[in-house]
C-alpha cells in the first residue's frame, strides 16, 4: 500500500505558516543598516523589495499550479526548463541555507553587544553557535507550538513598537507629524541607494515562498497555494513597510552610532529601559530560534545531498548512530558561522540574497519556459499572467541581484563555478541526469518548521 500525505491544511494555516517562517521582527533586526545604506528612505527600499516579490510570488503561485507537487525554485525550474540548471539553482540556494544561520548569529550578536559593549561580539556569536549546535546534536527542536507561541510575541512587540512609535512622533511633531514623504525619498536618498537597499531588505523576504513545500499536504493546492504565496508576501511586506516607516520617522535620516543595532537604541528612546529590555529580550530569543532552525535546516540539506551522492557521502550522508542527527553537518554549518566575526550585517545578507535573487530570477524565467512548452502542445494560456508579469519580475530580481554588495557577487559567482564543477563530476561530464533533490527541500523546510 502506498503512503501518501494527508491533505489537512487551508488556506489561513498557510499564511501562519508563511508569516512564522519569515520571522517579521527581522525587520527591526536590520532597520539600521537599510536606513544607512538608502539615507533615510528604509521603508522605500522595502517598498521595492516587496514589489519584486509580488511579481515573483506570482510566478511561484503559477508553478505551484503547473507543478502541485512538494518542492519550491528547484522543482519549478528542473522541471520547466532544464535538469542542469534547476541544479545549479539548488546549488545557489545551498548558499543561502549554509550561510543563514551566520546571519542571524551576526545579527543577535550585533545587538547584545551594543547592550553590553564591554563583551566582544565574536564571544556572543562563539555562544550562539556553540549552544544551538549542541541542542541540534541532541535532537532538540523547537515545538510547532512554540513556534506560533513564538510568533505571537513577535507581533506583539511589534505591535508595542509602532503604538510608541506613533506616539513618540505625534508627541514631537503632532499628528500631522505621522504623514510624511521623507522616510520614502529625501535629499540623502537616490534612486541608487534604494535599489541597494531593496537588495538588503529582500533578505526580511526570504522563506515567504516555504509553503509550496506543503502543497501536498493542501486542501485544493491548485488554488490554495497561490493565493497563501502572494499573501505571505503582501502581508509580511506590508508588516515591514509600515514598521520600518514609523521607525523612519522616529530617527530621520540613516545615520547611527551603530545601525547594526540602530533599533534597540530606538526601542530604548521611545519606551525607556524597560521596553529597550523587552525588546531586546523579543530580538535575541527570536534570532536564536530562528538560528536554531536554520542550522537543523542547513545540516539536513547537506545530509540528503549526501545521502544521494550529489556530495561525499562518507562525510555528509552520515548520521550520528547515538543522536541520529547530522553531526558532522551541524560541526560544519558551525564552523562556516565562524565567518561572521570578520563580516558586517549588510555585506553577510548580501550573501544570502545573492542565492535568493538567482532562484527568483530562474523562477520567473520558468514560468515563460513552461508558456512555451504548453504552446507548443495546443494549450493557451495567458501570456500576461505566464508572460509579461514573470518577464517583469526577473529584469526586478536580476537587476536587485546587481546591486549587491560586490564581495557577495564574487562569492556568489565563484559559488556557481563551483556547482558547474560539482555538476560536472556527478554528471559524467554532462552525460547523465544529476540526481533529483526535491525531496531534500521538503525535508529542509519542515526541519524549520
Amino acid at each position: 500500500m502506498t503512503t501518501t500525505l494527508t491533505r489537512t491544511l487551508k488556506l489561513p494555516s498557510l499564511v501562519l505558516f508563511g508569516l512564522a517562517y519569515l520571522t517579521p521582527i527581522i525587520v527591526l533586526g536590520i532597520f539600521g543598516i537599510i536606513a544607512e545604506t538608502t539615507g533615510g528612505a528604509a521603508p522605500a527600499a522595502y517598498l521595492v523589495a516587496l514589489v519584486a516579490m509580488l511579481f515573483t510570488a506570482h510566478s511561484y503561485g503559477r508553478m505551484a499550479v503547473a507543478h502541485p507537487v512538494a518542492g519550491s525554485a528547484y522543482t519549478y525550474v528542473r522541471r520547466s526548463i532544464d535538469p542542469r540548471v534547476g541544479f545549479l539553482v539548488g546549488w545557489a540556494v545551498l548558499l543561502d541555507y549554509l550561510f543563514l544561520p551566520m546571519v542571524i548569529w551576526l545579527i543577535g550578536g550585533s545587538y547584545l553587544t551594543a547592550q553590553f559593549p564591554g563583551v566582544p561580539i565574536g564571544v556572543w556569536v562563539v555562544g550562539f553557535i556553540v549552544i544551538t549546535t549542541l541542542l541540534n546534536i541532541l535532537g532538540i527542536k523547537v515545538a510547532d507550538k512554540a513556534n506560533y507561541v513564538l510568533m505571537a510575541f513577535q507581533l506583539l512587540v511589534l505591535v508595542f513598537f509602532v503604538a510608541l512609535a506613533i506616539g513618540s512622533v505625534v508627541s514631537a511633531n503632532g499628528a500631522g507629524g505621522l504623514a510624511s514623504g521623507q522616510p520614502f525619498f529625501n535629499d540623502t536618498s537616490s534612486f541608487t541607494t534604494i535599489s541597494a537597499g531593496a537588495a538588503i531588505a529582500a533578505y526580511s523576504f526570504l522563506g515567504f515562498d516555504a509553503v509550496t513545500t506543503l502543497t501536498e499536504e493542501t486542501v485544493n493546492p491548485r488554488r490554495t497555494v497561490p493565493r497563501a504565496i502572494m499573501l505571505v508576501a503582501l502581508i509580511g511586506g506590508g508588516i515591514f513597510v509600515a514598521v520600518s516607516y514609523v521607525t523612519q520617522l522616529v530617527h530621520p535620516g540613516g545615520v547611527f552610532e551603530d545601525s547594526a543595532s540602530a533599533a534597540s537604541s530606538i526601542a530604548l528612546q521611545i519606551g525607556g529601559q524597560l521596553f529597550g529590555a523587552v525588546f531586546l529580550a523579543g530580538l535575541v530569543v527570536a534570532q536564536f530560534a530562528s538560528g536554531l532552525a536554520a542550522q537543523a535546516s542547513a545540516s539536513r540539506l547537506l545530509y540528503a545531498m549526501g545521502r544521494d551522492s550529489v556530495l561525499p557521502k562518507a562525510v555528509f550522508g552520515r548520521l550520528s548512530e547515538k543522536f541520529h542527527t547530522p553531526v558532522a553537518n551541524l560541526v560544519i554549518t558551525g564552523i562556516v558561522g565562524l565567518i561572521a566575526i570578520f563580516l558586517d550585517v549588510a555585506t553577510s545578507t548580501s550573501f544570502i540574497n545573492f542565492g535568493a535573487f538567482t532562484a527568483f530570477t530562474l523562477v520567473n524565467a520558468s514560468v515563460v519556459f513552461h508558456y512555451v512548452r504548453q504552446r507548443r502542445g495546443g494549450q493557451q494560456l495567458n501570456p500576461m499572467s505566464y508572460v509579461v508579469v514573470p518577464v517583469i519580475g526577473a529584469i526586478i530580481c536580476a537587476y536587485l541581484l546587481s546591486q549587491l554588495d560586490s564581495n557577495a557577487i564574487t562569492l556568489g559567482v565563484s559559488w556557481l563555478v563551483l556547482g558547474v564543477v560539482v555538476l560536472a563530476l556527478i554528471t559524467r561530464g554532462f552525460k547523465a541526469a544529476p540526481p533529483e533533490m526535491t525531496a531534500t527541500e521538503k525535508a529542509t523546510v519542515e526541519a524549520a518548521a
